[in-house]
């Protein structure tokens, strides 16, 4: 089955940037994500399946910050939920990138329902992604 005959529907987002070309580096080149339609002011992302947008757009908003877990997580973010493997693979290529994680990669709720493996870093433009794995998937949404 490929991600196009999932019975999950995709989801599609759209980002604003200050600068496209950095953002084609971080995407393209440090996330590998494959590079789709573009014009001079966006640019689509195959983010696993999921379309991905980053519209140039140099005016931001202030961030926010709420505790989870003894961190403070910046709000908005997006991300992915990975594999654990593919999460250990994708935090060492961002270290080898010299990524600066706004929350280092660490084991959240460790011994506690919903347990998973998470990383927070920003994007050149500033916006918030998370990434990450749950070594039992029935957790994801465990109360």
């Amino acid at each position: 089955m490929t991600v196009l005959d999932s019975p999950i529907p995709r989801f599609h987002l759209a980002v604003p940037v200050d600068d496209l070309s950095a953002a084609r580096r971080f995407y393209g080149e440090v996330l590998d994500l494959e590079e789709g339609r573009n014009a001079d002011t966006w640019v689509d992302w195959n983010l696993h399946g999921h379309q991905l947008v980053t519209h140039l757009a140099p005016e931001r908003a202030q961030r926010v910050h709420n505790p989870v877990d003894g961190h403070d997580v910046p709000v908005p973010h997006f991300g992915l939920i990975l594999t654990i493997e593919k999460f250990h693979e994708l935090a060492e290529r961002l270290g080898v990138a010299g990524t600066a994680f706004v929350i280092e990669p660490y084991v959240r709720f460790a011994g506690q329902k919903g347990e998973q493996w998470t990383m927070f870093l920003l994007d050149p433009a500033g916006n918030a992604l998370e990434f990450k794995a749950f070594a039992d998937d029935s957790q994801v949404f465990a109360v």
